[in-house]
């Protein structure tokens, strides 16, 4: 006898918490087995009486298992809510993290106060996450994007064209992919993960490109810090996601490289994960 929505929200529940699955997370698993929005749990309430169809809860059993082998979410939904915005994501990608949403409110507070329109580029982009959030709140200002992988490249472009934002995306390894262009304000998310850190584990179903960065997790921050000199107009701004334990070692390539006003911002749990400076105006 075939189950009820209901009945199968439950076992959902219970099968996937030992895993950490939450009740919300459920049932979005079960509307997305479904083919229904994910966000759609007053669906759920109207209709928990209804018989679940097999392939329906074939398809729930699937995507249960993949996330007891640590499957992200966004990969098992294809989908992830991003400042307001809803990016497809899949394993070509790195899932944005709420994190990075910090880095975002950092440079919307900036382009406020930088020359207009604002040239912005997102270096490393993946799924667009950072170059979408600033265009879709600051629509008047150009904004670049770049990444060394194409199949990154590819998931960004469809969701820059599904949400209509006019992101202008380039492919090349770090700043070789905009040689000759200068901007008010460089915002990235890069990998800064050491090779051998015992978290990369958890990590495994994302493209470990996007993630690691030599042994001590700084090789492209490292590489960032130095070269975005040649594309910054004067008075324009680094901005630069890192690690929870990396806040210090940022602050000093910045200042080093002749950054000034270099600072940090704090994440929502009050940990530094966002270093920047201003390139002067006269050097």
């Amino acid at each position: 006898m075939s189950q009820t929505v209901a009945e199968a929200l439950r076992q959902a529940e219970t099968q996937g918490k030992h895993h950490g699955l939450t009740r919300l997370d459920a049932q979005r698993l079960l509307l997305h087995a479904l083919a229904r929005d994910p966000n759609d749990r007053a669906w759920l309430l109207a209709h928990d009486t209804d018989a679940l169809p097999e392939p329906a809860a074939e398809h729930l059993l699937a995507l249960l298992a993949r996330h007891a082998g640590s499957e992200p979410m966004g990969y098992l939904l294809g989908e992830q809510a991003f400042f307001g915005l809803n990016l497809q994501v899949d394993e070509r990608v790195l899932v944005p993290r709420p994190d990075t949403e910090t880095l975002v409110r950092w440079a919307l507070d900036l382009i406020d106060t930088l020359p207009q329109p604002t040239t912005l580029l997102d270096l490393g982009t993946g799924s667009g996450a950072i170059a979408l959030a600033l265009k879709s709140q600051r629509p008047n200002a150009a904004v670049r994007a770049s990444d060394t992988s194409e199949a990154a490249l590819t998931v960004a472009r469809s969701n820059a064209e599904r949400l209509g934002l006019a992101v202008v995306f380039y492919s090349g390894d770090w700043f070789d992919a905009i040689p000759d262009m200068r901007f008010h304000l460089i915002a990235s998310n890069p990998p800064y993960i050491a090779e051998l850190d015992r978290h990369l584990s958890a990590l495994r179903h994302e493209p470990i490109s996007a993630l690691t960065a030599g042994p001590d997790g700084l090789a492209d921050i490292r590489r960032l810090v130095n070269g975005a000199p040649d594309h910054l107009h004067p008075g324009g701004w680094l901005l630069l996601e890192h690690g929870h334990d990396q806040a210090e070692a940022v602050y000093a390539l910045l200042q080093a490289r002749g950054f000034e006003a270099v600072t940090s911002r704090n994440d929502l749990t009050g940990i530094a994960r966002c270093g920047g400076g201003r390139w002067p105006v006269r050097r």
